[in-house]
């Protein structure tokens, strides 16, 4: 395969320079917190290099998902995508997804053989969402819903990236579920944030929350997500012991994110769109650095 195609490819649809440094502080960020909460010290170096790969692969995975399963919408509204436009062929992209399967195993019983239950149910959750649950038509009339049940696929995930900490263990920490909760908030952060568009911007056929809802009322839902962030992420250095810390620094980041919702729900101009977007990436980086931090500061 053409390494010009894959570079193209990744820097449209998974594009590294964004993506590596996120899931790099979640995934490191989840182990220390599930060490924080517990009074444990942090494992070693092994299961953060584990927890990286595994998330990396495991969010490739869901693009790819999401290629198979949006294609023909694509072809017909997006047509500038690589797969649509011949770029890449869906059956390479499958083959690229197929092939990090093996690799996410062996990442995870390198480190602990045991995580591979753990592993498996995010895989399941993950072909649940791609064959939509068996009723795409029903869950595409409702966004909300179709919003929630695929985020849940988000504390999953840090169920299994806490894991590399806790089931060795032997128990998780009791205050893990606010920080699975802080995880599935996210989600919906960057979720919506990225489907916050200008009106000029808006395409036939492709469903966005700011042609749901209005630009304006988006904006209050993705504030109200971002608000609720907040608060688990104060719980969560509440447990870590670091209160004061993640209260001040996490507050200036979500007052400015408050501002940005207020600035494009006067004014949804593409300046705007792309300012929410980046700072819902944002947002979650910070939560993830702060609680990660938080924790091994404690």
């Amino acid at each position: 395969m053409n390494l010009d195609v894959l570079w193209t490819y990744q820097k449209e649809r998974f594009p590294l320079a964004r993506t590596a440094p996120l899931l790099a502080v979640f995934s490191a960020a989840s182990i220390s917190v599930s060490a924080g909460m517990a009074g444990r010290p942090l494992p070693s170096w092994g299961a953060f290099a584990a927890g990286f790969v595994v998330a990396l692969l495991l969010f490739f995975q869901m693009r790819v998902c999401d290629e198979y399963k949006d294609l023909e919408d694509d072809r017909r509204f997006r047509p500038d995508r690589p797969i649509p436009r011949g770029l890449i062929s869906l059956r390479a992209v499958l083959g690229l997804g197929a092939a990090s399967l093996p690799i996410a195993a062996f990442a995870v019983w390198a480190w602990h053989p045991p995580l591979l239950w753990l592993l498996g149910l995010v895989w399941l959750w993950l072909a649940a969402m791609t064959a939509e649950f068996g009723v795409a038509e029903w869950l595409k009339a409702r966004p909300v819903l179709y919003l929630l049940s695929h985020m849940a696929i988000m504390p999953l995930i840090d169920l299994l990236l806490t894991g590399m900490e806790w089931v060795p263990s032997g128990a998780p920490a009791a205050g893990l579920a606010v920080f699975l909760g802080l995880s599935f908030v996210n989600g919906c952060v960057l979720e919506i944030g990225r489907k916050l568009w200008a009106p000029q911007n808006e395409i036939a056929g492709v469903d966005t929350y700011s042609r749901l809802w209005g630009p304006q009322r988006a904006a209050v839902i993705w504030a109200g997500c971002i608000g609720l962030s907040f608060v688990l992420l104060i719980w969560v250095g509440l447990l870590v012991g670091a209160f004061w810390a993640v209260l001040v620094l996490g507050g200036a980041g979500a007052a400015l994110c408050l501002l940005a919702a207020r600035s494009y729900a006067k004014a949804p101009t593409v300046r705007a769109e792309k300012r929410m977007d980046a700072l819902s990436g944002l947002w979650v980086f910070a939560c993830y650095a702060l609680a990660g931090s938080a924790a091994w500061l404690a």
